[in-house]
């Protein structure tokens, strides 16, 4: 079956989207960022600092292109693999993830993406300075949207990830992703 790509900014809700959809009958999550961890042996933050974000990119798209492959072979499951917020901006990711597959770009508001990134553990996000302020942090989001638009506006899909703050509002959000995107 033709995997689904959740794409979006960091804290769309990609991976608490894929993890819900994961955990349904018939389909298999894979957290891409995980899946490189696994292959290097170090957490995505560890690689920034020392090998820096170009190294972790080409790690990122050569993973990307192996689990695209496994998810071709799975017949009885639909593969959701959620991306790095980066993922399509790099290395032709976009346009390979269009013709393997569905790419669903998740949405969520400013103010919502601020929030989950503000209650985010310290170094998670590689590319976030959790000590700058809210005008600075939303000053960031805006111009890092900014510079990724042209590719998240290749997605085929959009979906509206602003209710995933508890398990009612995720099941509800897995639903509504079902039935409206028939995936």
């Amino acid at each position: 079956m033709r995997p689904c790509f959740l794409i979006g900014f960091m804290a769309s809700g990609k991976t608490t989207l894929g993890r819900a959809l994961g955990a349904r009958p018939g389909y298999r999550f894979i957290d891409l960022d995980e899946e490189v961890e696994n292959e290097v042996g170090m957490k995505v933050a560890d690689i920034f600092a020392m090998r820096g974000e170009k190294y972790f990119r080409s790690i990122e798209s050569r993973v990307l292109r192996r689990v695209a492959g496994e998810a071709e072979k799975e017949m009885d499951s639909t593969f959701v693999i959620a991306c790095g917020g980066g993922t399509p901006c790099h290395d032709g990711n976009m346009e390979f993830m269009n013709s393997k597959g569905t790419c669903v770009l998740l949405q969520a508001s400013d103010d919502v993406i601020l929030r989950r990134l503000r209650e985010a553990p310290a170094g998670q996000r590689p590319l976030v300075d959790n000590s700058c302020s809210d005008d600075e942090l939303l000053a960031f989001i805006a111009e890092r949207r900014q510079s990724r638009r042209y590719y998240y506006e290749k997605a085929s899909c959009r979906f509206d990830s602003s209710r995933l703050e508890s398990e009612s509002e995720i099941n509800c959000s897995v639903e509504r992703f079902i039935k409206e995107l028939n995936i």
